[in-house]
C-alpha cells in the first residue's frame, strides 16, 4: 500500500518522540510505501505567530527573546535525537542553515517594524521546515534513506491568499507526483513539511491552522495513495468531548460528509478543507493515535458499513461564541437587508458561523467568534442603526451544540427528542438552525448550560453504548 502519514506536533515534541515516530515509520516502510508529513513541534507555530504580533507592536526585545527560545529548542533536540557523529554533523549544519535564514528574516522584519501577510507566512512556515529536518536525519540514522522537503520543495502550488491559501490542484498534482514518484523509485523517503506551499511566484504561503492535514490529503490525491493516516494524540473521532462526558466513545467509521461537518463543528483533529482532495479519488482516511498504534482509530470513507450507521453519530460543540440579534420593522419585505448586513461584516473580516431569520423578517440572529463580537456590533451600529435596523441585542458567551449523523435524514421526531432532552435539564435554547441535508441539527445555548445539554443529548441518543 501507498500510505501518507501525517504526524501532529506532539508526535515530534521531544527527541524520544522523534525516535519513536522514526521507529514506527521504519517498521511500516517494510510493508508499505510511506510518505510522512509533519507539523511543527507542539507550540512552535503559536510562538512564531506571537513573534509577528510582537514585531507589529514594536516589541523588539520580546520578539528576539522568543526567537532565541525557538532556536535553542530545535538545536537541543537536534543534539539529542541523533547519535551518529557524521549524521549529527550533517543535521546540525542543515539546522544552522535554516536557522540562519530564520534569523535573517527576523532581523529584516524588526528593522522594518512591520509584518505583511507575505512575510508572516514566510516566518510561520519555519516550524514545519525545522521539524522535518529532525525526523529525516533520525530516519537516516536508522538506515532509512530520507530527505526533508518543504511544501514548496515537493511542488505544492497555491494561490496568493496568504494565511489561507488554496492549492492549484492540477499544477500541484503534476509537480508532486513527479517529485515523490522519482524519490520512491530511488528508494528515498520524502519527509514533507505540512501547512505550507508556495504561490506561482515562489512566495511561501500557508493553509491556516491545522493545515498539515490539508498538505497530507493534497499529497495523497496527487500520488493516488491507498490511504491517509492522520496521527495525533487521540485515538480518533469521539461521540463527544470526553472532557465533558466521561463515557464518550470512539467512532469507528464515518462518511466524508459527516467528517466534514464534525470538522466544521469543532473536531480539531481534522482541517475543514482536508477532506476535499480525497472525495473525488475516494481515498480513505484514518484518524489514529501515534502513542497507541494498536488502536485502528476512526475510518473516514465514502460508504461506511451498515452496522456503523446511527441516527446521531456525535454531539459537537463550539464554545465561547457571541450572539447578535438585529431587529427592525424596516427589514420586513426589504430585499437585500441580509446581504447588506453580511457584506458589512465581511468588510471587517468577520466570519459568520451560524444564522437564523424569523419568518416575519423583522429579526436576524447571527453567531460570531467572541473576539469578533465588539468589532461586529460596532460596524453594524455605525452603518445601519437608525436606518435599516432599530436595535442590536448582544448575548456574550454562548455555545453552539450540533448533532451530526447521516441517519437523521428523513427521520421524524429527531428535533423533538433533542429539545425534550435539554428541556428536562432546564436548558433554554436561544437559537436553532438545520440544513436542508438534515445531516446536522445545531442550536445555541448559554455557555454555562453547554455541558449539561451535551450530557443530556449523549444519554438520550445512547452514544456511550
Amino acid at each position: 500500500m501507498k500510505l501518507v502519514l501525517k504526524f501532529g506536533g506532539t508526535s515530534v515534541s521531544s527527541s524520544q518522540n522523534i525516535q519513536n515516530v522514526a521507529t514506527l515509520i521504519k517498521k511500516l516502510s517494510k510493508e508499505h510505501k510511506i510518505i510522512p508529513v509533519f507539523s511543527a513541534i507542539s507550540g512552535v507555530t503559536d510562538d512564531l505567530i506571537r513573534i509577528t504580533n510582537l514585531i507589529q507592536n514594536r516589541n523588539k526585545e520580546a520578539a528576539s527573546s522568543l526567537a532565541k527560545k525557538i532556536i535553542k529548542m530545535h538545536t537541543d533536540i537536534a543534539e539529542q535525537c541523533v547519535k551518529n557523529p557524521k549524521i549529527k554533523k550533517d543535521l546540525l549544519n542543515k539546522m544552522k542553515s535554516d536557522l540562519d535564514e530564520f534569523q535573517d528574516l527576523l532581523h529584516g522584519m524588526l528593522l522594518l517594524g512591520e509584518v505583511t501577510p507575505r512575510s508572516s507566512d514566510y516566518m510561520i512556515s519555519f516550524g514545519e521546515r525545522l521539524s522535518i529536518n529532525l525526523v529525516a536525519f533520525a530516519l537516516n540514522e536508522m538506515g532509512v534513506k530520507a530527505v526533508p522537503l518543504t511544501g514548496k520543495d515537493v511542488g505544492i502550488v497555491t494561490d496568493s491568499n496568504f494565511g489561507g491559501a488554496k492549492p492549484l490542484m492540477d499544477t500541484t498534482r503534476l509537480h508532486v507526483s513527479h517529485t515523490v514518484e522519482n524519490l520512491l523509485q530511488k528508494k528515498i523517503m520524502a519527509v514533507i513539511g505540512g501547512f505550507a506551499g508556495a504561490d506561482q511566484h515562489g512566495n511561501i504561503t500557508t493553509f491556516g491552522r491545522g493545515g498539515s492535514d490539508y498538505t497530507a490529503t493534497i499529497i495523497a490525491s496527487s500520488i493516488k495513495a491507498d490511504e491517509v493516516w492522520l496521527m495525533s494524540d487521540v485515538d480518533g473521532l469521539m461521540t463527544t468531548d470526553p472532557k465533558i462526558v466521561k463515557d464518550a466513545k470512539l467512532i469507528k467509521e464515518v462518511s466524508y460528509i459527516e467528517a466534514m461537518e464534525m470538522a466544521l463543528f469543532g473536531a480539531k483533529y481534522i482541517h475543514p478543507r482536508a477532506l476535499e482532495p480525497l472525495v473525488a479519488k475516494k481515498i480513505p482516511l484514518r484518524i489514529r493515535n501515534t502513542f497507541n498504534v494498536d488502536n485502528p482509530g476512526t475510518l473516514v470513507t465514502a460508504t461506511p458499513q451498515a452496522d456503523t450507521q446511527k441516527m446521531v453519530k456525535c454531539v459537537s460543540t463550539i464554545r465561547h461564541t457571541g450572539l447578535i440579534d438585529v431587529r427592525g420593522g424596516s427589514m420586513v419585505g426589504a430585499p437585500g437587508t441580509a446581504a447588506t448586513i453580511f457584506s458589512i461584516l465581511a468588510k471587517e473580516g468577520i466570519n459568520i458561523m451560524m444564522i437564523s431569520q424569523s419568518p416575519s423578517e423583522s429579526s436576524i440572529s447571527i453567531i460570531v467568534k467572541k473576539n469578533d463580537l465588539d468589532k461586529a456590533v460596532n460596524s453594524l451600529e455605525m452603518n445601519l442603526l437608525g436606518k435599516v435596523i432599530k436595535k442590536v441585542d448582544v448575548t456574550v458567551d454562548v455555545s453552539i451544540i450540533a448533532l451530526i449523523g447521516s441517519g437523521m435524514r428523513g427521520i421524524a421526531g429527531v428535533a423533538s427528542k433533542v429539545f425534550t432532552a435539554v428541556a428536562k435539564k432546564g436548558v433554554n435554547v436561544i437559537m436553532i438552525a438545520q440544513g436542508s441535508s438534515e445531516l446536522n441539527l445545531a442550536f445555541v445555548v448559554k455557555d454555562s448550560d453547554c455541558n449539561s445539554a451535551v450530557q443530556a443529548l449523549h444519554d438520550e441518543f445512547k452514544l456511550g453504548k
